[in-house]
């Protein structure tokens, strides 16, 4: 063991590991309101051009389905590949903005790629 190196943990290491716990309890609580968030947020998927429209939070718990006066005319197979549709549009835009937002949050940390 070479002379004030200790155990191979010097100075640096020690401001270095000092930082990565800092930047986790910023994590932390910077999740804590991420997830705040993303339950009162409203995002909204579409189909038939707004004939029907799902609203999820941004962690995909469904809030409600509306469906226009127009959709029901089209019978029920079209009016259930519409609701379909507009569910798979919503879950995907809510998948992107919880992918983003985490992106966000853990920006500068190399963490393996979640996605």
């Amino acid at each position: 063991m070479s002379q004030g190196q200790g155990f191979g943990f010097g100075l640096g290491k020690m401001r270095e590991l000092a930082d990565a716990v800092k930047k986790a309890q910023q994590i932390q609580e910077g999740a804590k309101q991420l997830q705040e968030d993303l339950e009162s947020m409203e995002i909204e998927g579409q189909a038939g051009g707004g004939l029907v429209k799902v609203i999820l939070t941004g962690n995909q718990e469904p809030r409600r389905v509306e469906i226009s006066p127009e959709a029901l005319n089209e019978g029920a197979e079209v009016l259930s590949d519409l609701v379909s549709t507009a569910m798979k549009d919503a879950y995907q835009k809510s998948t992107e903005t919880m992918r983003e937002r985490m992106e966000d949050l853990t920006g500068g940390l190399n963490l393996p790629n979640l996605g």
